[in-house]
């Protein structure tokens, strides 16, 4: 499938929640005070902060059937099928392959780099999908291949706009998604910020929630 056509199965749940569908599959991300969305096949977990694992929401939509794919620390405040990776754990979950890597701050310490916490690149319908976490510019990134990335540029906890800029030259994807802002810290004018510095670097879209 063409990467335009399934970024228009991409939905913005808002914060850092979205609702990926494809190859007959609902992937749920970090779902935070979701006011609507279908019921998810697999549900993946960035890491335990209150805002990205939320057992409340993710009982929202939760199906008996559904797997839960995250770390250590928020796998202990889940319940049901729920399988706890690392960085560079690669795994296929009803046919869609999923990988784990690292996520972590370089100039501040609310998601240190020895947690173990997570970013993720899920392939659906062909197109490789990288959903960065919380994270800073981190050297990682050289390394990832994606044709979608979901970007954090609210700075504070992540990347500001200017370093997720940065970090959308570093893996050159083909279409760059702003994310984090709007909910717990950043606004619109950030996105709107990365949105306009990016361009000539990649495509972006801004998704409404």
């Amino acid at each position: 499938m063409e990467v335009h056509d399934v970024v228009k199965n991409i939905t913005w749940l808002g914060h850092d929640g979205f609702l990926i569908k494809g190859d007959g599959k609902a992937i749920v991300i970090d779902p935070f005070q979701v006011k609507e969305c279908e019921p998810a096949d697999i549900i993946l977990v960035t890491h335990e902060h209150y805002d990205h694992c939320s057992p409340e929401d993710i009982k929202k939509i939760r199906k008996e059937s559904t797997v839960i794919v995250t770390e250590a620390d928020s796998a202990k405040k889940l319940s049901g099928d729920v399988r706890a990776v690392q960085p560079g754990d690669k795994l296929t979950v009803s046919g869609i392959p999923i990988e784990a890597v690292p996520a972590y701050n370089k100039n501040k310490n609310f998601h240190p780099e020895q947690n173990g916490w997570l970013g993720f690149i899920v392939t659906v319908d062909g197109v490789r999908i990288y959903h960065a976490g919380d994270t800073d510019l981190i050297p990682e990134m050289d390394s990832f291949k994606t044709d979608i990335a979901l970007l954090p540029v609210s700075g504070t906890y992540v990347m500001t706009a200017e370093e997720a800029v940065e970090a959308a030259k570093m893996i050159k994807p083909k279409i760059a998604i702003p994310m984090h802002y709007d909910a717990i810290v950043g606004s619109a004018d950030d996105a709107r910020r990365f949105c306009d510095a990016v361009a000539g670097t990649c495509e972006t879209v801004l998704l409404s929630s």
